[in-house]
């Protein structure tokens, strides 16, 4: 879920964390001149990569966020994406039926920032009124998405539309990369500490743990909760296992493809897996919007409805690609959703799972037909089933207003690509 921009006051909690550098440092006029000095050559050091140009630092009034907040909505893709990932979401029944995303957002995002390095105006604004632990670490952390955005247009990257998984697989680098460094600059330039035993656990659980004591997060449903930490959490993992197993490289030149290549470290280090891309063609029905899953929000969508973690972990795994298109039906809106697997032994898992999933969440038995399950229950048909196109497993999800059509994929439509 790819609708939020910076979530910075997670990080606040590694304050204690922060150390004063003894030597001499270069002087900063701008605002927060002492914090922006100490962490430049910390920064540096740790990413290895000189700032091109000295960063720019404002600050910012409460109201001045939640209004840029705001206004970062109001663009017409942003709007796009946000009204087509709000009904999509309730088709899954990742959220409620009666949650205003946009305003959720606004209200959310305006709890936790702190600060924020906005790419299309090259400046670090941070809040007026923040505590004083919270902005050095978040000045560091978002000077290091100042020094990328010289190396790489961060503006660009943000600006994906329609590839929800690859966007959270970038989103998680950059956001990974700050986490880590942040980390290790505040610790003298070192990874020592959070390399030792328990040590990045330990960080995991801190930020989890801050996260749930801001009252708006808390109150989140669990798909937004957990999409924006995963850039946090797992992108800083990734961020360690790439300096490990590649050090000196950038890590700019070769970024995840998906979200599974960020869980999985065999997924991108050793036998990389592209992603397949799944186009699907003409449906029975009139398109509104199109989008990805990927593997973690896959997981996700298991773990809403069943509430086993491993259970939803064995689903997803196996997970080569997927596609879902929200569309006008009779009586409403519906919902189809192809996922392909690497194998018709991960797939058929994934099929069983969702089926114990699907009837859970509807409290409904499925009737077995050939290769497929059906579901009828508070207004809704619900169709499970799985083929093949091209040789590859394939599993469809549909979700339609009660008495429309269910065949709605036609699957000689669908076309796979990598």
């Amino acid at each position: 879920m790819t609708i939020l921009k910076e979530s910075v006051a997670a990080l606040a909690l590694l304050a204690a964390m922060s150390t004063t550098a003894c030597r001499e440092r270069p002087k900063y006029s701008g605002p927060y001149g002492k914090q922006v000095a100490t962490a430049i050559p910390k920064i540096e050091e740790a990413v290895g990569l000189k700032f091109k140009t000295p960063p720019k630092v404002e600050t910012r009034s409460r109201a001045q966020v939640r209004a840029f907040v705001a206004q970062e909505f109001l663009a017409p893709e942003a709007q796009k994406d946000l009204a087509g990932t709000e009904a999509s979401y309730k088709r899954f029944g990742m959220i409620p039926d009666t949650l205003n995303l946009q305003k959720f957002m606004v209200d959310l995002l305006e709890e936790q920032i702190v600060g924020y390095y906005d790419p299309k105006t090259k400046v670090l604004y941070v809040v007026d009124g923040s505590p004083r632990e919270a902005v050095d670490i978040t000045v560091t952390h978002e000077l290091v998405h100042a020094l990328q955005d010289q190396y790489i247009n961060l503006d660009s990257i943000q600006g994906i539309h329609g590839q929800n998984d690859r966007s959270v697989a970038a989103q998680a680098i950059f956001e990974g990369q700050a986490v880590y460094e942040q980390i290790a600059a505040s610790l003298g330039g070192t990874n020592v500490a959070i390399n030792l035993p328990g040590g990045w656990d330990r960080i995991r659980d801190m930020i989890r743990e801050n996260q749930s004591s801001m009252p708006i997060f808390a109150a989140a449903p669990l798909v937004i909760q957990e999409t924006l930490i995963f850039p946090y959490l797992s992108g800083a993992e990734f961020v360690r296992n790439f300096k490990d197993r590649r050090a000196g490289q950038s890590i700019y030149e070769d970024v995840p493809a998906s979200t599974e290549q960020v869980l999985h470290p065999v997924a991108f280090f050793a036998r990389r897996d592209v992603p397949t891309a799944v186009e699907l063609g003409k449906i029975a029905g009139t398109p509104v919007y199109e989008n990805t899953l990927g593997e973690f929000e896959t997981r996700l969508f298991i773990f809403q409805h069943l509430g086993d973690q491993n259970e939803a972990v064995r689903a997803a795994t196996g997970w080569d690609g997927d596609r879902y298109v929200l569309f006008n039906a009779a009586g409403g809106q519906g919902l189809a959703w192809v996922t392909v697997w690497d194998s018709a032994v991960e797939a058929a898992e994934f099929y069983d799972i969702a089926d114990q999933a699907i009837a859970k969440r509807f409290n409904a038995k499925a009737t077995a037909g050939n290769l497929s399950k059906s579901y009828s229950a508070n207004g809704r048909s619900v169709k499970l089933s799985t083929t093949e196109v091209a040789g590859r497993p394939i599993v469809i999800f549909v979700d339609v207003p009660a008495g429309a059509n269910t065949n709605v994929v036609d699957v000689t439509q669908i076309k796979l690509k990598q």
